[in-house]
This record gives structure tokens, sequence and C-alpha cells, in this order.
């Protein structure tokens, strides 16, 4: 079989030639790690963590918005010259995916990385 560019190609209708057979690669076998137990235990551990987190800063955000929509006049009190209760709750947004992010980096170094070192020495 010819291809356009004039290369005959190894492949034949519904049939693959021997010559392009690869062999599974040497390594980790993933499914046997994602059914370990220690698999399941690192998984379930980084859920503890993020849903609640996430259900936290949702429930935050959430909180924002409708205030912005629904408590203008709360919302534009002002604080100190021209910086509002908005202005100081949306810049809040900010740091707190800040120290989301910070508090998640220091709970995978501390918890998880070791965890995912070890499984990945005992199933190499």
């Amino acid at each position: 079989m010819t291809h356009w560019s004039g290369r005959t190609a190894s492949v034949s209708f519904g049939r693959i030639n021997s010559s392009t057979e690869k062999e599974a690669p040497e390594g980790l076998d993933f499914v046997r790690i994602q059914r370990s137990k220690e698999f399941t235990e690192l998984r379930s551990g980084v859920r503890r963590f993020v849903f609640p987190v996430t259900l936290l800063f949702f429930g935050w955000y959430l909180g924002f918005v409708v205030l912005a929509a629904y408590f203008g006049e709360f919302m534009s009190h002002r604080l100190v010259g021209f910086i509002n209760v908005g202005l100081v709750l949306g810049v809040l947004q900010f740091v707190s995916t800040l120290l989301i992010t910070l508090w998640y980096r220091r709970f995978a170094k501390r918890r998880i990385d070791p965890k995912v070192a070890a499984l990945r020495e005992a199933h190499s």
C-alpha cells in the first residue's frame, strides 16, 4: 500500500505487520499500584484535604458574590478613604487563594510526597 507521500505503509487493512508491533515498555505496573492498599490510602488522604477545603473556598466565593449582588449598600461602605468593604473582600479572595495554595503545598510536601515515594519504591 502506498501513501500519498510515496512511502510504503507497513499496515494492511485490518492487520498490523509484525515489523510495526512494539512490546510494552518495562516499568511500573500502574494497574497493580492503583489496586494496592497504599494507593487507596493515599487517594483518601488527598480527598480528605481537597474536598473540604474546596467546599470552604466555594462557600467563601459564593458568599462574596451574593454580598456583591444583593447587599450593595454593605459592600459600598467605606472603611478608609476610597477603600470599601467590597474592595477588601475582593482582595481577600486573592489572598485566600494564595493561602490555600501554600497550605496545599505544605500538606503535599509533608503527607503526600513521602507516601508517593514509598509507593513508587515498593512497586519498582
